[in-house]
């Protein structure tokens, strides 16, 4: 997975059909096709993450979610055995597909033999954040999760995963960002990279949050560059 597919789940994805193809199936008789193991499940999931895209929606029910996919809910019960498991599929997307590419970042990126270590921290440093924000403003449901407004009322321990989301965010900046504190002489290098860390990350949520609660008017991107350079 590369950066720059920085991402729409997997189980968003929607095949359609065209010309020929198409006027083929509407003559043939319809066929009840029986779901592949787990499609169903990714279908659920699916569902949740479109209901949450729409501006302003309520808190979404089992009984709506089963409207919208037009099964009963004991259906639903086959594949998850209550809905915050099934918010903790969302979850489990996030997390693994941003933290696969941070991973690509952080981790792999060749260091640029011109720039210094100070440098190419705040650079990987700015492009966690970039990451985080791009993927909230690709998949608007699954930025509501993010920041918690999609979370109100369900179960705690939800709110708690998406807190440690961003503690380990918090804390991969840190990482990134010691090296600047100790090329400027700090003399408390791991706390000042901990303040800016801090900062980063609370910047990102906040443009999440207006993302969300703006009806995904304000994207979380704007003006992205400039603020990064403000910051770092």
């Amino acid at each position: 997975m590369s950066e720059s597919e920085v991402l729409s789940p997997s189980f968003i994805a929607a095949a359609s059909a065209g010309g020929s193809d198409a006027a083929a199936v509407a003559t043939a008789p319809a066929a009840r096709k029986r779901p592949k193991p787990g499609e169903r499940r990714e279908q659920i999931l699916q569902a949740l993450a479109t209901m949450l895209e729409k501006p302003g929606a309520e808190r979404i029910t089992t009984a709506s979610l089963a409207a919208h996919l037009l099964v009963s809910e004991a259906a639903l019960y086959r594949h998850f055995a209550s809905k915050a498991q099934m918010f903790e599929g969302l979850i489990d997307f996030i997390e693994q597909s941003v933290f696969t590419l941070v991973q690509q970042i952080v981790g792999r990126e060749v260091p640029d033999p011109d720039q210094p270590p100070a440098i190419d921290g705040a650079r990987q440093a700015a492009r966690v954040i970039a990451l985080v924000l791009q993927f909230g403003e690709r998949n608007p449901g699954m930025a509501r999760v993010m920041v918690g407004d999609a979370l109100v009322f369900e179960h705690e321990r939800l709110q708690q995963r998406m807190n440690q989301f961003f503690d380990r965010i918090e804390s991969t900046l840190r990482q990134c960002l010691r090296p600047a504190a100790d090329a400027r002489g700090s003399a408390k290098p791991t706390v000042d990279a901990q303040v800016a860390a801090s900062v980063l990350t609370a910047f990102a949520l906040g443009r999440l949050q207006r993302f969300s609660r703006s009806g995904f008017r304000r994207l979380p991107t704007e003006h992205l560059d400039q603020s990064l350079a403000l910051m770092l």
